[in-house]
């Protein structure tokens, strides 16, 4: 891999640019750019050229920047979380038609919870995730419990970290981290009272793949009322039984099928999906290439 003098890769100065949009920042000048990734504009202008040109950046008329279609392609073909939030979302959206809240699936990234899927209706409680959107793994319910199962070295740059503080009871040192994740363990779940908002309570439950690894984490935010969060934990529990289960037929290999075919991957009507895999095998056509 081409690495430049300062012993930093091209591929390394293209992600730089790449990760300046979030779900707050979807539109970005130059300028702005250049600013975030710490690029000189010269540098910028040639990589954000470079992108542009493979159709990982669009630029706009008014001379903004956004992410490019080609990036949401890439997305689309993983059977990563695309796959999991595909296999997910019946079962979530079965917690949702009971809570009529915030119903929510997220993924380890990092130091955050990442957030791949959200259901929400118009007056539901103050919630701060956003499909696509982080929050420090401390600080949510759907972190904690990710947390709780993460690797030690994660575990401990957390907890060694500068946890930011949204309210009175967001976990504020690593002591207090470290027992809120022995709970978890022991309890199987996690509940953030007022953690974020003052008015908003986060309830997870991990979601276990088919190697018994944790996966992701369900949740819910509701309302900060005092009420138990038993009949919560029972939804999700039951919900992440089922999504693991989905999983595990998912990535289970049969004799004549690939273990990670479409078929198991993708939701859709039986006669489409046997469509779709006879183009998949099918040379001649260009659309699932």
């Amino acid at each position: 891999m081409a690495r430049s003098s300062a012993g930093e890769s091209v591929l390394h100065k293209h992600l730089r640019v790449l990760d300046c949009f979030d779900a707050w920042h979807p539109f970005l000048t130059l300028s702005e750019i250049a600013e975030s990734a710490g690029l000189a504009r010269s540098s910028a202008h040639r990589l954000v050229a470079e992108l542009e040109r493979e159709g990982l950046l669009e630029r706009l008329p008014d001379r903004t920047y956004r992410l490019g279609v080609r990036l949401w392609e890439y997305a689309s073909r993983t059977p990563g979380a695309v796959g999991l939030r595909e296999i997910a979302r019946p079962w979530l959206g079965a917690v949702h038609e009971r809570v009529r809240q915030h119903v929510q699936l997220g993924v380890l990234s990092g130091r955050d919870v990442l957030f791949i899927e959200r259901m929400s209706t118009p007056d539901a409680v103050v919630n701060a995730t956003l499909i696509g959107g982080r929050i420090p793994l401390h600080a949510s319910s759907s972190g904690l419990v990710l947390l709780a199962h993460a690797d030690p070295s994660v575990i401990a740059a957390v907890a060694e970290s500068d946890l930011r503080v949204y309210t009175d009871h967001t976990i504020r040192t690593g002591t207090e981290l470290s027992a809120v994740l022995r709970r978890v363990r022991a309890e199987g779940w996690a509940v953030t009272e007022g953690h974020i908002h003052p008015e908003s309570r986060g309830i997870a439950v991990p979601v276990h793949g088919p190697d018994g690894s944790v996966y992701a984490a369900a949740g819910v935010v509701v309302p900060t009322d005092g009420s138990s969060p038993a009949p919560y934990v029972e939804l999700l529990h039951r919900a992440a039984r089922g999504i693991t289960r989905d999983l595990a037929e998912a990535y289970r290999a049969d004799v004549d099928e690939r273990p990670h075919g479409i078929r198991r991957l993708m939701r859709g009507s039986t006669r489409s999906l046997a469509y779709l895999e006879s183009l998949e095998h099918d040379p001649a056509d260009p659309g699932l290439s």
